[in-house]
C-alpha cells in the first residue's frame, strides 16, 4: 500500500527550498515534481516516467513547447521570457531543451541523490541550478511534449520580471561557476 507522507515549513521558503525538502526524503526510485497549482495534468505522468523505466533516460523534462494535445493560451510575454531563459541555458549547458522552466522534472533517485547535496536555491532559480547540474552530471536527458493549462495572475499566478532575472543570473553563476 501507498502512504503518502507531506512535508512543511514553518514559513514559505520557495520553490527551491521545499523541493530539497521533499528530494530528501524520497523513498522512491523515480522522483517527480507535481507543482499544487495543477497547471500540469498529473495523467501525463506516465509517459514522463516511461523513458525511466524503459532504461533509456536518468532524466525527463515534460515541456509546454513541443506539440501536445492540449494546452491553455496565456501571455505572449511569458512564453518568450520561457523561450529566452531556455536559450540561455542551453548556451550554457549545452543541452537542447525547449522548456528548462517546465514544472515537470522527472529523476532516477540515484541521479538526483548526487545533486541534492549542491542544490542552493529557494525560490524560481531552482530550474536554472538544477538543469545546470543535470548537465554537468552528463545525464542521459529526453524531453516529453506534455499538457498545460496555465493561469493568469489574477487566478494566482505567481512569477514575475523578478524572478525572470534572478533566473537569468542563476544561469551565468550555475553556467561558469557549477561543477
Amino acid at each position: 500500500m501507498n502512504t503518502v507522507r507531506m512535508f512543511f515549513h514553518e514559513i514559505n521558503q520557495g520553490k527551491g527550498a521545499a523541493l530539497r525538502t521533499g528530494f530528501q526524503n524520497v523513498q522512491g526510485n523515480v522522483v517527480i515534481i507535481q507543482d499544487a497549482d495543477l497547471e500540469y495534468d498529473p495523467n501525463d505522468y506516465p509517459k514522463l516516467i516511461r523513458p525511466i523505466i524503459e532504461g533509456k533516460a536518468d532524466v525527463v523534462y515534460g515541456s509546454r513547447y513541443i506539440q501536445s494535445d492540449l494546452h491553455r493560451v496565456v501571455y505572449f510575454w511569458h512564453t518568450m521570457g520561457n523561450k529566452v531563459l531556455t536559450f540561455l541555458s542551453n548556451c550554457f549547458t549545452n543541452l537542447r531543451l525547449t522548456d528548462m522552466e517546465t514544472c515537470y522534472k522527472v529523476f532516477r533517485r540515484e541521479c538526483l541523490e548526487a545533486i541534492l547535496p549542491k542544490l542552493q536555491q529557494n525560490r524560481f532559480g531552482f530550474e536554472p541550478e538544477v538543469t545546470t547540474y543535470v548537465a554537468r552530471g552528463k545525464l542521459r536527458v529526453y524531453e516529453i511534449a506534455v499538457s498545460y493549462e496555465g493561469r493568469s495572475y489574477a487566478e494566482g499566478k505567481k512569477i514575475g520580471c523578478r524572478d525572470g532575472f534572478k533566473a537569468i543570473w542563476c544561469i551565468v553563476k550555475y553556467g561558469l561557476f557549477a561543477k
